[in-house]
């Protein structure tokens, strides 16, 4: 894989919140907002602040140790009682959240597909539009050309970031109703599991191996964390924002009228007195731009996080390398051809993403209190953050599973 230039300004983190401003932040964030209002904002408030506390380990684990998250577990793990058993875990949480997720990413790029071709939207999933979307993931990615990948996600991401957060500023939301939604944690009645879906839409546990292995290759020094940490704390705010942005946009859009989401082409609608009659095009642009850059990085994380295991080369023009995020495209667009709703796909691929999160945070906790960080390795009140995070995670886990199981 070539080396990325450490003079560019977009670092690693640029691309992780270019992963999780996808298809299910646009869907989820406003299912959010058009069913409970601002009152979930807090939980988007404290996901922004847990990535930052995780992104911040997982780049510092690259930088200072020269290799990703995965490479580290499989360093650490020499014991054979230990080591398969994790391994096999990893292998398994990876693959399963990053299948359904892509599967919500082809679908999410195929409902703007469909928006742009006025192709009818109630009839379900139609097969060649997920199969379009995953043609076109994969031959960009099987160019093996890490700089045009990296400038074609920002200029996706951007599509849509501006759409929100344009229609954000001219839909005028209550600022009083959306900082008590920031810095009021509740949970109305049947919110747990969009909770969980909100968490994992920003949270999303392969961005810790594709930031690990990205920094691992644009910075080599510990002298470099300064400049990785100012690449954290400016990008993963902005990614937040405009998760923030998307569920004030819908609170103001259709919770304020009592009007429920069915499809896209009712989150459409929430455009119209910005855009007018183009509301549904740009949406289009915007959930297909969201879904395509989404549908890049899922695989290209799974293939550094499985090649790091297993002890491969993490390059981009390997075969092995290639077979696993083609593995990933394959399954997901079997999924997303299937007779699934795509807003459901979508759904359940965030709710899984924040189901599997507490499993590769304990591996990142693990591994930041290991003797090769040295005097990198995590204090006490870095260890505190994670732990808080790791059980916050595992608390509200369990209780979206207690309400699957009809326990609540």
């Amino acid at each position: 894989m070539k080396k990325i230039n450490p003079s560019l300004s977009i670092g690693p983190a640029t691309m992780v919140a270019a992963a999780f401003i996808g298809p299910g932040t646009v869907i989820t964030a406003s299912l959010a907002g058009a069913q409970y209002g601002y009152a979930l904002l807090w939980a988007l408030l404290f996901a922004i602040l847990a990535s930052i506390i995780l992104q911040e380990m997982a780049a510092r684990l690259g930088v200072v140790t020269g290799a990703g998250l995965g490479e580290n577990i499989r360093q650490f793990l020499r014991h054979p009682l230990l080591r398969w058993p994790a391994l096999g875990l990893v292998i398994g949480a990876i693959v399963i959240g990053n299948a359904a997720y892509e599967g919500g990413n082809l679908a999410g790029a195929s409902l703007g597909l469909k928006l742009l071709t006025d192709t009818e939207l109630a009839a379900g999933t139609t097969s060649l539009w997920p199969m379009v979307v995953a043609a076109l993931a994969a031959a960009l990615l099987w160019s093996g050309n890490y700089r045009l990948i990296e400038r074609v996600l920002i200029v996706l991401v951007a599509l849509m970031s501006l759409a929100f957060l344009l229609t954000f500023i001219l839909t005028r939301p209550d600022l009083s109703a959306l900082f008590r939604g920031l810095l009021t944690p509740s949970v109305p009645s049947g919110a747990a599991l969009t909770v969980i879906a909100l968490i994992g839409t920003t949270v999303v546990p392969y961005n810790l191996f594709l930031h690990s292995s990205s920094a691992s290759k644009k910075w080599h020094s510990a002298d470099d964390l300064p400049a990785a940490r100012r690449d954290i704390f400016f990008s993963i705010p902005v990614g937040g924002l405009i998760s923030i942005a998307i569920v004030s946009t819908s609170a103001a859009a259709f919770f304020s009228h009592q009007l429920s989401i069915a499809s896209a082409g009712d989150m459409a609608q929430a455009l119209q007195p910005l855009f007018g009659k183009s509301a549904v095009y740009c949406m289009g642009i915007g959930l297909f731009a969201a879904g395509i850059s989404s549908a890049l990085t899922a695989p290209l994380a799974s293939a550094y996080a499985l090649s790091g295991v297993l002890g491969k080369p993490a390059d981009l023009n390997a075969l092995q390398f290639r077979t696993i995020w083609l593995s990933i495209i394959v399954i997901g667009a079997l999924l997303a051809t299937q007779d699934i709703r795509p807003i459901r796909l979508i759904w359940f691929a965030q709710i899984a993403n924040g189901l599997l999160l507490p499993i590769v945070t304990l591996f990142l906790l693990w591994a930041m209190n290991t003797h090769a960080l040295g005097e990198h390795r995590n204090n006490w009140w870095q260890n505190l953050l994670g732990l808080v995070v790791l059980m916050i995670a595992v608390a509200l886990g369990g209780r979206s599973l207690a309400s699957a199981f009809g326990w609540l």
